[in-house]
């Protein structure tokens, strides 16, 4: 009712016996389920998936390994901030010298979500583990519905599901919800807490990867922390 849909058609659409519903039927659904933004988006592209290249590297992979030049020097400028160039999959791509003294000796730093299910240091390394957790699945699920047919997608997905009981617990609540701004509190044990405003910036010139800023507020203790951190990186 909530929805304008009768009961036949949505029942048709729940058991997959409806494959092509229409836009008024998918927003209809995505009030009827008080849908954000995000997962608006992701129902859509479920239902309505576009057509798609014979898969091969997306764009945004051909760069992977050949992040511009000009993009690392404006990365290496923000040294009073952590700073990451990552894709949609969220591997960690780049990093500034400020971002790589608070992954220092960490494992499975290619990727934010491998780093924060598969490393059990990453536990102590953000204070608010739980949060961020769900953060990182619900980013992958929505990437998942966009790239249902991106093999490294499903790979990352079989490695969590496999190796994680906690991945598989948050997978299953199906939450949708791209990475965006917010704070983060992190643990460094050589100079204590950081909390860390955390911004994303889209590359333009890169479709599918993006810069995630992490500040800590100027004069505040978190900012003389993360000072510290860098002089120690400097000095090593």
């Amino acid at each position: 009712m909530l929805a304008g849909l009768s009961t036949d058609y949505y029942t048709r659409l729940e058991q997959g016996r409806e494959h092509n519903p229409s836009a008024q039927v998918l927003a209809g659904l995505a009030q009827a389920f008080q849908l954000g933004p995000d997962a608006t988006d992701h129902l859509y592209r479920l239902a309505q998936p576009r057509a798609r290249r014979q898969r091969g590297a997306s764009p945004a992979d051909q760069v992977n390994d050949q992040v511009d030049l000009r993009v690392l020097r404006f990365i290496e400028k923000l040294d009073d901030a952590s700073v990451f160039v990552v894709n949609h999959r969220l591997d960690i791509l780049a990093k500034n010298r400020v971002a790589a003294a608070l992954l220092a000796g960490f494992e499975h730093t290619d990727n934010l979500i491998r780093l924060t299910f598969l490393n059990p240091a990453a536990r102590e390394f953000w204070m608010d583990w739980e949060q961020e957790a769900a953060i990182n699945v619900a980013h992958l699920r929505a990437v998942a519905g966009a790239d249902h047919d991106d093999p490294n997608v499903r790979e990352l997905v079989d490695e969590l599901s496999r190796e994680s009981e906690d991945f598989r617990r948050l997978w299953a609540r199906h939450d949708v919800r791209l990475r965006g701004q917010g704070f983060v509190r992190v643990r460094r044990g050589e100079v204590g807490e950081i909390t860390l405003w955390n911004e994303t910036v889209r590359l333009e010139s890169a479709p599918g990867l993006y810069i995630f800023v992490g500040e800590a507020e100027p004069g505040s203790p978190s900012g003389d922390t993360l000072a510290k951190l860098r002089a120690l990186s400097a000095s090593n």
